[in-house]
């Protein structure tokens, strides 16, 4: 026979479809990873919150209270921040929250208040002599039974969740090191 051949073997063929069994093992159930993902994630969220920043890098419009007195927005009682969870499966993992009023931050929106008697509570500034609100405490120096009209409120969306410019890299490296290692990060 006239012309040219190539062959191509392995060598050490065992090991490398051992190599590769362990391969199509570990995507077979890629749940680890997954969990990985999702704490990586979270500290994500929770570092891009700490800075008032939507995953576009974009900054949160300062709330009113934070104007007003300082402090962080939507970190008050750090509920909303501390229900941000991760679920993993073998098909993905899902970030998220289950509290109520996450929706209007994450997305913005006008909310309807109804009329209604509401009883506010007041103390006096001792510097300026003037009144201003306060909490139901002891600290309250008067309580007025008030009507208070039907208004709307609208909070700006300041979305929290979402993947930043970093975070698909991490994603990467994350399986990367899970399909390399044999196992997901610790």
């Amino acid at each position: 026979m006239t012309g040219a051949l190539l062959q191509v073997g392995l060598k050490d063929a065992e090991e490398a479809l051992a190599d590769l069994g362990g391969l199509i093992a570990r995507l077979d159930d890629p749940t680890l990873a997954f969990e990985d993902v999702g704490q990586a994630l979270i500290t994500s969220t929770h570092d891009r919150w700490d800075r008032g920043v939507a995953p576009d890098g974009s900054p949160w419009p300062k709330s009113l209270r934070v104007k007003k007195y300082g402090g962080k927005t939507l970190k008050l009682s750090a509920r909303l921040y501390r229900s941000v969870t991760a679920n993993a499966s073998r098909t993905g993992v899902e970030i998220g929250t289950n509290v109520v009023y996450a929706a209007i931050h994450q997305f913005g929106g006008s909310v309807d208040k109804a009329a209604r008697d509401a009883v506010l509570h007041f103390k006096v500034n001792k510097k300026t002599g003037t009144w201003r609100f306060a909490r139901a405490t002891k600290k309250a120096t008067l309580a007025q039974k008030r009507r208070i009209g039907a208004h709307t409120v609208t909070l700006p969306a300041r979305p929290f969740l979402g993947l930043d410019q970093d975070d698909p890299r991490t994603i990467t490296t994350i399986f990367e090191n899970f399909l390399s290692a044999g196992g997901a990060l610790q």
